[in-house]
């Protein structure tokens, strides 16, 4: 049976979003992301991409100055500010709000100074000590993902017994830290971190299990698009080649409970959920 996303309760992601399944579109101004590194390094490019990711769809933009991909190298903050904060500024009157996708805490500040009103860590606030004050300081929502070590380390992590269970308990522990730091649970969404931290087999897994996640009480984004898994099932190795399989995973994520997709390709994906939307009702 189809699931419809759970509700979201109090906080920012009740108040400032369509209570419909919601799309989060990726902006990376980095030379070295797995599918669009470069695309978007000049700043006036990037900015002229928000405004027409915004057109197709995005009710969200995601803005990130760092790859945190398997095996990438560590950015100093100095450097992942210097790319991501002019397009801040050149999109933060364009509509919708700005994420930083960052883990570092000096990021957060000065994106959150610039314009940007949500944290989207990978780390789950683990990374930077700092993190969680910063986000409890501000009041901002936060989105908090599974992920284990670094992105040099993570691929020697993937060991789970259950990986809906694991992944649900660690998530679990982050949500709680979040707490205990100031940050009120209304503000927080769960990303389970598919392709972090998992193998192929084990982020097909938990996205087919994502009842112990909604069980945190917490709304769920879930980032798919172009992942290597996708390349794994749907035999093909390009990662922009992958709109068909990211789709079908995207919507396969809305099935499941999904409140919000963070997606390369947001026109198709919008025409994909309102196809879904009006399929289920």
């Amino acid at each position: 049976m189809l699931a419809n996303p759970l509700p979201v309760g109090e906080g920012f992601w009740a108040r400032g979003l369509p209570s419909r399944p919601t799309i989060m579109a990726i902006l990376n101004v980095t030379p070295d992301s797995f599918s669009d590194g470069g695309d978007h390094r000049d700043p006036a490019i990037a900015i002229a991409a928000g405004h027409r990711m915004i057109a197709e769809g995005a009710d969200v933009l995601d803005i990130g100055g760092e790859t945190t991909s398997p095996g990438s190298s560590l950015v100093h903050p100095s450097d992942e500010q210097a790319r991501i904060l002019p397009v801040i500024k050149g999109l933060r009157d364009a509509g919708v709000p700005i994420s930083i996708d960052t883990r570092n805490a000096a990021t957060m500040a000065a994106a959150l100074d610039a314009g940007a009103t949500i944290i989207n860590d990978v780390t789950a606030l683990h990374h930077d000590p700092d993190a969680a004050c910063v986000v409890a300081r501000w009041g901002c929502p936060v989105i908090l993902m599974h992920m284990r070590g670094t992105p040099a380390t993570m691929n020697s992590l993937a060991q789970y017994d259950d990986v809906a269970i694991e992944v649900a308990a660690e998530l679990a522990a982050s949500l709680s830290q979040a707490e205990r730091a100031g940050i009120a649970p209304g503000q927080v969404m769960l990303d389970p971190g598919i392709g972090f931290a998992k193998t192929a087999p084990q982020s097909v897994a938990l996205l087919r299990n994502l009842g112990p996640l909604h069980a945190l009480g917490r709304p769920l984004l879930v980032g798919v698009s172009r992942k290597r898994f996708i390349g794994a099932l749907g035999g093909q190795p390009v990662p922009k080649e992958r709109l068909g399989g990211s789709l079908a995973a995207a919507v396969f994520a809305l099935s499941r409970g999904a409140a919000m997709l963070r997606v390369h390709d947001v026109a198709a994906t919008a025409e994909a959920i309102r196809v879904w939307s009006a399929l289920t009702g």
